[in-house]
C-alpha cells in the first residue's frame, strides 16, 4: 500500500541520492496561459531524471540476499540510470535491457555507473519481456520501472517537495508512460490535499493509460510510436492502475508536433534542456481550461542525445517560420540570381542554402528554378520576404525545408 508513512519514509531516503529541484516560476508560461505556472525541474537530477527516486527507494527496501543476486530491469533510459546508480551505491551488479533505439547518451550514461547494458527489441515492451526472461534464467532481482508500489512511492516523493514549497498548489501536471510516476504523485497529492487536481499527460500516439481508463481495465495498444521515447509504453502497469483510477482527475494527450515547439520555448525562456517526455506537461498547459490557478508542471527528465536535439531544433524553427524554403522561377541569364539575393537581403532575410535547377523546363531561357532556404524572425517577417519577391515579379512557391542542415 502507498501510505503517508511510506511516502514520508521514502522522502527521507531519496534525499541520499537526489539533488534539490526547487520550483521555478515561469513568467513566460504564466503570461501565455493566464495561470501561475511553476516548473519542477527533475531534468536537473544527477541521472538526468526523476527515476533515480523510485529505483533507489525500491533497492533500499530489498533484502541483502535480493540485492546480492544482482538487479535487472528494462528501460528506455532514465530508469536504467536510476537502477544502475542504486546498484553502484549498494555495491551489487546490475543488468539493464534497453531498446535498440535508445539514445546513445542514455546507453553510455547507464554504462558509466558500471551496469551491463543489453540492447534488445524495438521498444520498451520488447525489452521488458526479454529482461523478465533473462532475470528468471539468471536469478536476478527484477526492479520494475513503473509497475511496483515501492517504485511508485519513491517517484511520489516529488509531490511532497511540491507541497513543501507551494502548499497552495491547485493543479499538478504529471507525465504518464506506464503509470508509476503518476500513481505516486497523484496518490500522495490527494493524501495531502483531497481537493487538488492531478492531471496526467500522455503522447497522443502512446496513450495507453487513457485507453485503459476509458475501458475501465488495463488494455494494450497495438503500437506506441512517439518522439517522447520515455513514455512510449503500450501497456500500463496493472498494479498501479487502481491508484491512477482513484487519483488522476483527467488525462490530456499531446501530439508530437506540440513537443517540438515547447522544446524551443523551454530552451529560450528557461535555458534548460528537457527531453520530449519531460515536455508533455509543458505542452499540456495550453489545454487546461482554467485561469488564475497555481499550476506545477513536472519536467520528468533531460536525457536527450545530440542527434535528436538537432532534429527537434530544426523542426521547431520550421514550425515557428524561423526557417523556410521557397522556389521561384527566373530566366537563365546573368544577374538574376544576384537580383533575387538582393531582394532578400534588403528585407533582412538570411540565405542558408540555394539550389539552382536548370532542367525544370525544356526551354532554359524561359525559366530555371531557384530553391532558397532562409532564416526569418518569424511568421510576419517570412510573409514580408515572400511579398517582396512577389512585388518584384517573382512567384514564390513555399516548399518543405526539412533536412536543411
Amino acid at each position: 500500500m502507498m501510505t503517508l508513512d511510506k511516502f514520508e519514509e521514502a522522502s527521507e531516503k531519496v534525499k541520499e541520492v537526489t539533488l534539490p529541484t526547487n520550483l521555478i516560476y515561469s513568467e513566460y508560461f504564466s503570461t501565455m496561459t493566464g495561470n501561475k505556472v511553476y516548473l519542477k525541474p527533475e531534468n536537473l537530477q544527477n541521472t538526468g531524471a526523476y527515476k533515480v527516486r523510485g529505483a533507489y527507494y525500491k533497492t533500499s527496501t530489498l533484502s541483502k540476499e535480493e540485492r546480492k543476486k544482482g538487479l535487472i530491469t528494462a528501460s528506455a533510459g532514465n530508469h536504467a540510470q536510476g537502477v544502475a546508480n542504486a546498484a553502484k551505491i549498494y555495491g551489487v551488479p546490475a543488468v539493464i535491457v534497453m531498446p535498440t533505439t535508445t539514445p546513445l547518451i542514455k546507453v553510455n550514461r547507464t554504462k558509466s555507473y558500471g551496469a551491463e547494458v543489453v540492447l534488445y527489441g524495438s521498444g520498451y515492451d520488447d525489452s521488458y519481456q526479454y529482461a523478465v526472461k533473462l532475470g528468471q534464467e539468471k536469478g536476478y532481482t527484477f526492479v520494475h520501472p513503473f509497475n511496483d508500489l515501492a517504485v511508485a512511492t519513491g517517484q511520489g516523493t516529488i509531490a511532497m517537495e511540491i507541497f513543501k514549497e507551494l502548499p497552495t498548489v491547485d493543479i499538478i501536471l504529471v507525465p504518464i508512460g506506464g503509470g508509476g510516476l503518476a500513481a505516486g504523485v497523484s496518490t500522495l497529492a490527494k493524501l495531502l490535499n483531497p481537493n487538488i487536481k492531478v492531471v496526467g499527460v500522455e503522447p497522443a500516439n502512446a496513450a495507453c493509460m487513457k485507453a485503459s481508463l476509458e475501458k475501465g481495465e488495463v488494455v494494450s495498444l497495438p503500437s506506441a510510436v512517439t518522439i517522447a521515447d520515455g513514455t512510449a509504453v503500450k501497456t500500463p502497469g496493472d498494479i498501479v492502475f487502481p491508484y491512477i483510477q482513484e487519483n488522476i482527475d483527467e488525462i490530456i494527450t499531446v501530439k508530437d508536433e506540440e513537443l517540438i515547439v515547447n522544446f524551443l520555448d523551454v530552451i529560450e525562456n528557461h535555458k534548460m534542456l528537457v527531453e520530449n517526455s519531460g515536455l508533455l506537461t509543458v505542452a499540456a498547459l495550453k489545454h487546461l481550461n482554467c485561469k488564475d490557478k497555481r499550476v506545477v508542471s513536472i519536467l520528468s527528465g533531460g536525457n536527450m542525445d545530440i542527434i535528436t536535439l538537432s532534429s527537434v531544433v530544426q523542426h521547431g524553427l520550421i514550425q515557428r517560420d524561423r526557417v523556410f524554403t521557397v522556389a521561384v522561377q527566373l530566366p537563365d541569364r546573368p544577374g538574376e540570381l544576384v537580383r533575387v539575393a538582393g531582394i532578400i537581403a534588403e528585407l533582412n532575410g538570411n540565405v542558408i542554402r540555394l539550389e539552382h535547377n536548370q532542367f525544370v523546363s525544356i526551354n532554359r531561357n524561359a525559366a530555371v528554378e531557384l530553391r532558397i532556404t532562409m532564416e526569418a524572425f518569424g511568421s510576419e517577417h517570412k510573409m514580408q520576404i515572400i511579398q517582396g519577391l512577389r512585388d518584384n515579379g517573382y512567384a514564390p512557391k513555399e516548399e518543405n525545408p526539412t533536412g536543411i542542415y
